[in-house]
């Protein structure tokens, strides 16, 4: 027996496959023009990682941005439920979760059973998400690593006052026009990121152990303004990337059982 958990996000696609042993694989890929072809592309990869390449799997959940579009999916379940889940797994006392996603953020609040109790949602704009951070780093000719190194050595911030993603893109490329230190610059713009989900997150109260996902969770310039701001330690998962595919692929273990 062996189960995939597919999150078929706006700018990735990422994949998990959990073996009869509970071994876990996984995959991540940019979603391009299809996202139903990345998935089955990435699908193959993986099984080829397990040493399954004949072997279909037993059950595959399907969540994200694009899950009712997997037409080879058992099933579809909700991002807040397969991010939860996974995150749990991981870390089981967490409380509180923070995603931060291609286009959107989400903000989940668990209890101490981890099951969810209230959850926050931006997704009518992209600002202050990881496709804002790709585009700023796009234009600043920086990798995301590189952003989250280079912010730790910034001495002051430049404000960065836009709201929206090609405004403050402009806004970037003006400091820099002007001089500005490109470490300031983006420490800048990660408090721009900081300011708006912790701003969502705040709506009601935290309770920790606060946890951070998706691409941003490796930025390290973030985690620590956002450690910073609460005065607090954040805890990342080891791959804070793949929470909801792995979250997908516990649910469909669960299904199996069942069957």
């Amino acid at each position: 027996m062996h189960v995939v958990g597919i999150d078929a996000g706006s700018n990735s696609v990422k994949i998990v496959l959990i073996d009869e042993e509970g071994r876990v694989f996984f995959q991540i890929v940019r979603t391009g023009s299809n996202s139903v072809k990345a998935a089955r592309e990435l699908l193959d990869k993986v099984l080829i990682d397990a040493n399954l390449a004949d072997c279909w799997p037993s059950y595959i959940v399907s969540t994200g941005y694009g899950r009712n579009y997997i037409d080879f999916s058992n099933k579809s379940v909700t991002e807040i439920s397969c991010h939860a889940k996974g995150v749990r797994h991981v870390i089981p006392e967490v409380r509180t979760l923070i995603d931060i996603g291609g286009q959107d953020n989400k903000v989940i609040y668990l209890d101490a059973e981890g099951n969810v109790q209230d959850f926050l949602m931006n997704d009518k704009c992209a600002a202050g998400t990881g496709r804002f951070l790709e585009v700023i780093a796009e234009a600043l000719n920086l990798s995301l690593e590189q952003m989250g190194e280079e912010s730790l050595k910034a001495l002051g911030e430049v404000s960065i006052s836009s709201t929206c993603t090609v405004f403050a893109e402009s806004e970037v490329v003006s400091h820099v026009a002007r001089g500005e230190k490109l470490a300031d610059i983006v420490a800048g713009i990660h408090r721009s990121i900081v300011r708006r989900v912790l701003g969502m997150a705040q709506r009601r109260s935290i309770i920790v152990p606060l946890v951070v996902t998706g691409g941003v969770g490796k930025n390290r310039g973030v985690i620590q303004m956002i450690q910073n701001e609460l005065g607090f330690e954040v805890m990342v998962p080891k791959e804070p990337q793949i929470t909801g595919a792995l979250g997908a692929a516990l649910i469909a273990s669960e299904q199996v059982i069942t069957i």
